[in-house]
């Protein structure tokens, strides 16, 4: 399986007018090129990816499996999904969730 991070600007996610934080979207893209993140985890920002009782979702997907995370609700969540995305190319199936994303994981069952 090929190592995704996936980005919800969707009917909620990033909408301030229904207040959630605006997804930084170009700061993420920027990152990608910055680290060279795009051969070894896609960058992907999606339309809605329905759980919608959360704000500002993301999925990350990996050999591991599926990581789901709900309400980033600051540039440091943003920075960490970056931080992970490094971590998975310097170190692949050793790669860990940064701690200050763990407590947003939340399964989407």
């Amino acid at each position: 399986m090929a190592n995704h991070v996936v980005v919800c600007n969707g009917c909620c996610c990033g909408r301030v007018e229904k207040g959630a934080m605006k997804v930084p979207i170009e700061q993420l893209r920027t990152a990608w090129e910055t680290h060279e993140l795009a051969t070894d985890v896609k960058l992907m920002i999606s339309g809605c990816l329905g759980p919608c009782r959360m704000k500002n979702v993301s999925l990350l997907r990996s050999d591991e499996g599926e990581t789901w995370l709900g309400n980033l609700t600051e540039n440091d969540h943003y920075d960490a999904l970056v931080e992970w995305a490094i971590d998975v190319k310097q170190n692949g199936s050793e790669a860990r969730l940064p701690a200050r994303l763990a407590q947003l994981q939340f399964d989407n069952d």
